[in-house]
């Protein structure tokens, strides 16, 4: 039997309404919710297609979009740029795949290179699948010794080691109360180190301004009081996402990323969280293999494309041999510089 929905386009008034659905549903996820809309929309002035479903007055399901146009980039269509989950939710996959019809006719009014759909699960849509990345994650333990116990052995005796090196976190919870010049100094940092555009700072504090209680940043200090490591943490229902962090190039002597992260896991206990959401990393890079390390086994992602002016899926990952010339000039740019340059660009890698 065919599902009689309408498809319309998500307003403010109806936000509460969305974020209600996203956070019942049981592949809802942060990335869903309808605060990306405002923060990127603020942030970057990208167009934003927050698509409905509606059936009897009521939403039946739900898929983000967001149009990123770049001349150095590409043109796309993506659910969620800037997050690593997105994608349909809906109360059946007939209905999933009626938004994933109208998410293709607007690529294509729109003249897009392509559409990019950025699901947790498999799905059983028709459009192209990629599969290039895993993400991580574990359970929390009910109290600080049973969650470093349920740490793999190796990764456990680092963050021991950790524990002694005379570190303090702090945990800052709201956009007024925090201070993001440390954060952002260390997040700035590894993504010039990286070889990867930083955004600005307002998006960070936009980020906070606008999921208040929902995200949160811990910054680890050294023994002389001075910042090493930080983190961006995001909370979901039952979860924790520690998101955007980063830290110096002594922070991996002192096994401070370690820490950091242990210590919002017991945070997150604090909080009556449930789930450590570890994100996403590329299959068998460093990041990959450091998480596996922590006793996590990957779960592979499910991105799905509809090709529309492009001739191939797309690749914006660093290795591809394209960017390896500008990653190796970024990474040796001075560190105010990449500060200046970077959200000029960043902006269009979502």
């Amino acid at each position: 039997m065919t599902t009689n929905c309408e498809i319309k386009r998500l307003s403010p008034t109806l936000f509460t309404e969305w974020d209600a659905y996203v956070k019942a549903h049981q592949q809802g996820s942060f990335f869903h919710l309808s605060g990306w809309q405002t923060v990127i929309e603020k942030s970057f002035n990208h167009a934003s297609y927050f698509l409905y479903a509606e059936q009897e007055g009521m939403f039946c399901g739900v898929l983000p979009l967001v149009e990123v146009k770049s001349k150095l980039f590409g043109h796309s269509l993506v659910s969620t740029p800037f997050c690593v989950y997105g994608g349909a939710i809906a109360d059946s996959s007939e209905i999933s795949r009626q938004l994933e019809g109208e998410a293709c006719q607007l690529a294509e009014e729109l003249g897009v290179d392509y559409l990019e759909l950025r699901y947790k699960n498999k799905q059983d849509s028709t459009l192209l699948l990629k599969q290039a990345h895993s993400t991580f994650g574990c359970d929390i333990a009910e109290d600080s010794d049973k969650i470093l116990a349920n740490i793999k052995k190796k990764q456990r005796a680092v963050i021991r080691h950790s524990l002694k090196n005379e570190l303090s976190c702090s945990i800052s919870s709201t956009a007024k109360n925090t201070d993001f010049t440390d954060f952002y100094q260390l997040l700035s940092t590894s993504y010039r180190n990286l070889g990867t555009p930083i955004f600005t700072e307002r998006y960070f504090e936009s980020l906070m301004s606008t999921f208040g209680d929902c995200s949160d940043i811990a910054v680890v200090r050294d023994k002389n009081n001075q910042p090493s490591s930080a983190v961006m943490n995001f909370y979901f229902n039952e979860e924790v996402l520690p998101y955007y962090g980063g830290g110096t190039d002594s922070a991996r002597g002192l096994k401070s990323a370690d820490f950091m992260y242990y210590q919002v896991m017991c945070h997150a206990l604090d909080k009556g969280k449930t789930w450590f959401d570890f994100g996403r990393s590329k299959n068998d890079s460093g990041p990959y293999k450091y998480k596996k390390n922590w006793g996590m086994e990957p779960k592979p992602l499910y991105y799905y494309y509809y090709l529309v002016n492009a001739d191939e899926l797309p690749n914006l990952s660093p290795n591809n041999p394209k960017y390896k010339f500008f990653i190796s000039m970024w990474q040796k740019l001075p560190l105010k510089l990449s500060q200046l340059i970077g959200p000029f660009l960043s902006k269009y890698l979502g």
